[in-house]
């Protein structure tokens, strides 16, 4: 009945003011509800409902709903999480906020940005964050595509809205640092290794995608430092699929950033297909080749590089060509 268009603007106003009586009820020293029952939970559900229900049917009224950002976002941050953490009220505060002005477009409405308080900007962001590893951990694939979907849509929502010390802070927070890097990347307990292991399951289709798109706007939108930061074995596959140029030179892909110190700076060293630190990798502990098995091997990488190389997707020199034109064989009877 709220939906009627006589009846939106009382109810556009009644909305409001429910989720500022719903914030009441969380006080600022504890993340548990000064005052809870079963009756008020009820309540603010069936509200954040509507909420996105106006939203999501009458686009054009979202600005109307601004005021109550800053109260959904105060229950989101203080409220205790369940386990697993997508469960109500969490998924419908989360669901609330999809369809809202969070960039602060109506600048009469509010002061600044709730979503980047000042007295803790990184504070909202480092919940969304918190909320995703919770539930990449404790769901089982067959529900967590569609669980954390909206949670995941809305982190890339907030990343294109940060200033620059929040868009740091996601960038430590998600992708791969120098300590991730003693494995190949996606191997250790990590959320950034957690997310690109998420991003190749065949069973999560709209994370995957998300996900990769998410380290490439975390990549400023750049494949070569894509590339960089998670390597071309995670990369390749989301760069080709949106007709991106792949970096031709793997070398120049990680020492064009060789001097940034920034949360994603890695050292140039690193094998550019696996992220690993080569000073890191294993060593292959096994008996010796004899002299037929390196000539077979090498006529076996020699088909290989010259097939990658037709390929056109990077542009690399055969090291047996190389030797050769180097003068670095010789002529046996």
């Amino acid at each position: 009945m709220c939906v009627s268009h006589r009846l939106l603007p009382t109810c556009e106003l009644t909305e409001v003011q429910h989720m500022t009586k719903h914030s009441k009820r969380y006080s600022r020293s504890s993340r548990r509800p000064s005052q809870t029952s079963p009756i008020d939970d009820g309540a603010m559900i069936e509200t954040l409902k509507l909420l996105f229900n106006i939203t999501y049917y009458h686009p054009g009224l979202a600005s109307s709903f601004t005021s109550s950002i800053p109260h959904i976002l105060k229950i989101l941050c203080r409220i205790q999480l369940p386990s697993p953490p997508l469960q109500e009220p969490i998924k419908y505060l989360i669901n609330a906020l999809m369809n809202l002005d969070l960039g602060n477009k109506s600048a009469e409405i509010l002061e600044s940005n709730p979503l980047f308080p000042r007295f803790n900007e990184e504070q909202n962001v480092e919940r969304l964050v918190y909320i995703l590893d919770q539930a990449i951990q404790t769901y089982p694939e067959r529900e967590l595509d569609q669980a954390a979907a909206p949670t995941l849509t809305l982190i890339r929502r907030t990343f294109e809205l940060a200033p620059v010390k929040v868009r740091k802070y996601m960038k430590l927070r998600m992708l791969p640092t120098d300590d991730s890097r003693t494995k190949p990347l996606g191997q250790d307990d990590t959320l950034a290794s957690r997310l690109l292991r998420c991003s190749t399951s065949p069973m999560l289709p709209t994370l995957r995608e998300s996900i990769s798109a998410l380290m490439f706007e975390l990549s400023d939108k750049d494949a070569t430092k894509l590339v960089h930061n998670i390597g071309y074995g995670y990369a390749s596959g989301f760069l080709m699929s949106h007709n991106i140029a792949v970096p031709h030179n793997i070398a120049k892909a990680n020492s064009a950033h060789s001097g940034n110190k920034s949360a994603s700076s890695v050292p140039e060293n690193i094998n550019p297909v696996t992220g690993q630190r080569l000073d890191a990798e294993s060593r292959d502990a096994g008996p010796e080749m004899t002299e037929d098995e390196k000539e077979r091997e090498a006529e076996r990488l020699f088909v290989l590089f010259e097939r990658l190389k037709a390929t056109g997707v990077i542009d690399v020199k055969n090291p047996i060509q190389q030797a050769r034109d180097e003068g670095r064989f010789e002529e046996l009877d």
